[in-house]
């Protein structure tokens, strides 16, 4: 299988081409940015597919990371995603962000349970915690970094994500420190394409995964406003 893997969700503009039978990725490409993805992002898909030899027809899917994480950054990958996919007749999916942060930890079986978190910024993370077999023992979610640390009652964690040193620094003294700390501005694009060829594309829809709404809302429209009755 030949996946086009795209993430612009955080801190990075990446793009990779895996090819499953080959068993890992034949061109990649990743550029650290925290804005200026809807710039960047396309010309350097078309640099990841003429190193991978690879025609837009010859892929089998297309990958993209759904969120969390910036709103305009997911909106250029999930965009691009799509508009690709429907013009090569290919099915497009999305993986979230946090999936793809616990990934790697998740397949070495560990014992530890992850801790996957984002920055949310106003001092709350998106988090999710998973047992080291990759079992879900905290839904994703938006909350107080206070609230992830209730996740120290799961043992010693092994936490990962661009909030990682957040949540350390603030891990409550009396219990188990963090068995490791992996601080990552942005997952690994090679798991967004190895996670693209696993999931079925019926239940994993390339659209933003959004667990709480944006900062920034429209302006209300002149005429709804005034079709509003006076107040009294």
């Amino acid at each position: 299988m030949l996946i086009l893997s795209i993430d612009t969700a955080l801190d990075a503009c990446a793009a990779a081409v895996l090819d499953t039978s080959a068993g890992g990725l034949i061109a990649r490409e990743s550029q650290a940015m925290k804005r200026g993805h809807a710039e960047a992002l396309m010309p350097l898909i078309a640099r990841v597919m003429k190193a991978s030899g690879v025609a837009f027809a010859a892929l089998d899917r297309v990958a993209a990371t759904t969120g969390p994480g910036s709103f305009t950054g997911l909106r250029v990958g999930l965009s691009a995603a799509r508009g690709i996919a429907l013009a090569a007749g290919k099915p497009v999916v999305g993986v979230t962000t946090l999936t793809v942060f616990a990934a790697p930890i998740v397949s070495e079986s560990s014992e530890h349970p992850v801790i996957a978190a984002i920055d949310a910024r106003h001092d709350h993370v998106y988090f999710q915690v998973l047992g080291g077999d990759g079992s879900s023992l905290v839904k994703p979610k938006v909350a107080p970094i206070a609230e992830a640390l209730d996740a120290a009652r799961f043992g010693a964690p092994h936490l990962v994500g661009n909030a990682a040193k957040m949540i350390a620094e603030r891990w409550p003294t009396d219990a188990p420190p963090p068995f490791k700390i992996n601080q990552q501005a942005a997952p690994d694009i090679a798991w967004v394409a190895w996670l693209g060829a696993a999931v079925d594309p019926e239940s994993s829809p390339a659209r933003p995964y959004y667990l709480r709404a944006p900062d920034a809302k429209p302006p209300k429209s002149p005429l709804s406003e005034a079709a509003q009755p006076p107040a009294s």
